[in-house]
């Protein structure tokens, strides 16, 4: 199958993956009402076509946190990547520097972000969840901070994990015994190229960044649902932020906010950016998608701190209407992790290109020779 949209990245992720970790890419929680609404919210959105402009100097590149993007996109943290191909925050990032985009990794990626610094030439932003052993997470943000990691992406959406049905079904969680055992094994037996590139030389499958402090022993990326029940911590507030700050003085983006309200005590809390994000509907089910919330969200702060969006980004014209109302860029999770799945590095790549193409296109049949400049005005509201 010749892929030519993140769909087809997609259908080949299923074809390639285990069940186990494909449905756990794809899902989302409860009913799913929320993964839903990211994606049909966005195709809702009618662009504005615009004729006889001016395109001969397209600019898509956009300047933040001191860092210049060739395109106003992303790779958000994707947990556990390292399970869809072979060391796969290595590979993802090294499509994303090639590309000249940010790599996000993952706290609970299976790679550790000396390995995917190394690998990428360039440190990754970083992703930080708060758990209760602050000991640990002190020495944890010095690491990253002394391997010059640029950006701390701190997550505060999942004080407690969502109930994802489908992780249940597949066996990914819940599984135990013999039989589960067995089903486990033969999930991964019939996906033989998974099976030779990531379960056979793809190891060490531990958490890299946090392995050491999984509690109990346990190292293996499928105990880490368990793990992350017992260490997040709840009673995280935003006078948390003050305690972030001793060991971290660098850029602080806050990824996870639905609400206005919300935004504002980002900006109190001397955040310097926020991704309007509900975790992919991984989270709370129910909830409005990213995109609904992004427009309330970039009027309350306005300029006082950097607005990002993620939730059901699947073009480069999703991007185009995210930077209409009110995004300085887009972060891509599921686009980039099918698409690793679906073939490594090189997979990674292309899709990327396919976006810059598709945001090419919808930047010139809307007029909008900047992505820096996007606006309303390139949205046709009356429809």
């Amino acid at each position: 199958m010749r892929a030519a949209s993140v769909s087809d990245y997609r259908e080949l992720a299923r074809r390639r993956l285990p069940k186990i970790f494909f449905e756990y890419i794809d899902g989302g929680s409860y009913a799913e009402a929320t993964l839903r609404r990211n994606v049909a919210d966005l195709e809702a959105i009618a662009l504005r076509q615009r004729v006889m402009k001016d395109m001969s100097k397209l600019d898509m590149a956009v300047t933040t946190l001191g860092q210049t993007l060739a395109m106003p996109v992303g790779l958000a943290p994707v947990g556990m990547a390292g399970m869809y191909a072979r060391r796969g925050e290595t590979q993802a990032a090294k499509a994303a520097a090639a590309a000249g985009l940010p790599f996000c990794l993952s706290a609970m990626g299976v790679c550790a972000a000396e390995e995917v610094a190394a690998a990428a030439g360039t440190p990754p932003w970083f992703q930080l969840y708060m758990l209760k052993d602050r000991g640990y997470m002190r020495e944890l943000l010095a690491r990253v901070k002394a391997l010059g990691c640029p950006v701390l992406v701190f997550t505060v959406d999942l004080p407690t994990p969502g109930a994802r049905y489908r992780d249940v079904r597949s066996g990914f969680t819940g599984s135990s015994g013999v039989s589960g055992a067995l089903n486990t094994a033969w999930d991964g037996a019939t996906h033989p190229a998974w099976l030779w590139d990531v379960w056979l030389n793809g190891r060490p499958h531990s958490l890299g960044s946090v392995a050491s402090a999984l509690q109990g022993g346990g190292r293996s990326v499928t105990d880490f649902l368990g793990w992350v029940a017992r260490s997040f911590d709840r009673t995280v507030t935003w006078a948390d932020m003050d305690w972030v700050r001793e060991t971290w003085d660098g850029p602080i983006v806050i990824k996870g906010v639905l609400d206005p309200a919300d935004a504002k005590d980002a900006v109190k809390a001397g955040a310097q950016g926020l991704v309007v994000s509900n975790h992919g509907g991984r989270q709370l089910d129910g909830v409005r998608s990213s995109i609904s919330a992004l427009p309330r969200i970039a009027q309350a702060v306005g300029s006082d701190l950097e607005v990002y969006m993620d939730g059901g980004v699947r073009s480069g014209l999703d991007v185009l209407k995210a930077l209409a109302l009110g995004a300085k860029a887009c972060f891509i999770g599921r686009a980039w992790a099918y698409a690793l799945g679906a073939g490594g590095e090189a997979r990674v790549a292309k899709m990327l290109g396919t976006l810059r193409s598709e945001l090419s296109v919808a930047m010139i049949l809307t007029g909008c020779a900047k992505a820096a400049d996007a606006g309303r005005e390139l949205l046709d509201e009356d429809v």
